[in-house]
């Protein structure tokens, strides 16, 4: 049997658990995920059933006729009974609720995502025509506030990369690890650094989508499209050291096409590469708190700086809408803007 790439793994295991999902929703949302099959991701799908087990199990706990039905037995009929302040009461509720014994919240974000997968789901079937009303588009999207980007800077970077090849300030534990695994690990954050991918798309890397003729690494994008993304010769360097050990490496059946393994000799996890920046980053600072996605920025952040070109950043970062790059470095492009103050003289200083 063929080995899949990650994509197609994780595509398979989502898959495997929407299905279980489904058992802890209405009969009829199977046709809603079927029907958005061909437009969304497999992770995406993921998050609506996720989403949609909090609002169903919100609606038979606020209604007393459901409360000895089974949530698979509620009809579609549910969603025409419901108004807009009643899906303001949800957003509410999911503020801050107890499930279980266990305590959930939701900031504006999350409360954001929960609504868009409420919209969607009535969307899907008020075009259908299976329901009269949709009262999810009358509800307003809450607010998201911008945060600071937390990155690293120029000499935080050099720091890291210093620590990871010499093990400085890890403990006696953690050296044992160092040992085995620090060209592995100079490698995978060099590549982050050095071309912004996200961490899901680094451990998705396949031995053959590396080409080192162009210095490109195929990537599989959100949304389901490859790329190449071009690194410069600091990450070469890093890659061709990673490469010769990675050669001595007899991977589990599998992953034998996996560039980056872990120590059981499988494809390196999303989590993996999480706890490992986590690790490096705390001995550079401890004022930030640095995740595979805050290399992303610093990255970014770098490459905005250089070149002053939004575009060329959205897109070697793979963002869709250019919108998203700029709400990200607006704090730059606002110290560009000031800086061009005192470029244009008017008159000759005496």
């Amino acid at each position: 049997m063929a080995e899949h790439t990650y994509s197609q793994q994780i595509d398979i295991e989502n898959e495997l658990k929407l299905r279980e999902l489904l058992k802890k929703l209405p009969k009829f949302a199977s046709d809603f995920f079927r029907g958005i099959e061909s437009t969304t991701a497999s992770r995406t799908r993921i998050a609506y059933a996720y989403d949609l087990i909090v609002f169903f199990n919100w609606i038979k706990e606020v209604n007393p006729s459901l409360t000895n039905i089974n949530i698979q037995n509620i009809g579609i009929d549910i969603l025409d009974s419901l108004k807009a302040v009643d899906i303001e009461e949800y957003i509410s509720y999911i503020r801050y609720y107890i499930k279980d014994g266990t305590e959930h919240g939701n900031k504006e974000k999350g409360i954001k995502r929960k609504l868009i997968a409420l919209r969607t789901f009535y969307k899907y079937y008020y075009k259908k025509e299976r329901i009269k009303t949709n009262p999810s588009v009358l509800v307003d999207t809450p607010k998201l506030h911008d945060k600071a980007i937390v990155r690293l800077e120029a000499d935080e970077v050099a720091s890291l990369l210093d620590n990871i090849e010499s093990g400085e300030g890890l403990s006696k534990v953690q050296h044992r690890f160092h040992e085995k695994n620090s060209i592995r690990d100079l490698a995978i954050i060099t590549l982050l650094l050095g071309t912004g991918i996200r961490v899901s798309e680094c451990v998705g890397i396949d031995i053959s989508d590396i080409d080192f003729k162009t210095n490109g690494v195929k990537v599989h994008r959100k949304g389901g499209y490859e790329t190449v993304v071009y690194f410069g010769s600091e990450t070469e360097k890093a890659l061709i050291n990673y490469i010769e050990e990675r050669k001595k490496i007899n991977a589990v059946d599998g992953h034998k096409n996996a560039l980056f393994l872990s120590i059981q000799k499988k494809r390196i996890s999303v989590r993996a590469v999480e706890i490992l920046v986590k690790k490096y980053a705390g001995l550079v600072t401890s004022l930030k708190k640095i995740t595979p996605h805050k290399l992303r920025s610093t990255y970014g952040t770098s490459l905005y700086r250089e070149t002053g070109d939004i575009y060329l950043v959205a897109d070697v970062l793979g963002h869709k809408d250019v919108n998203t790059t700029k709400k990200h470095y607006a704090a730059i492009e606002e110290d560009r803007r000031r800086k061009a103050a005192n470029i244009v003289k008017l008159r000759e200083e005496n």
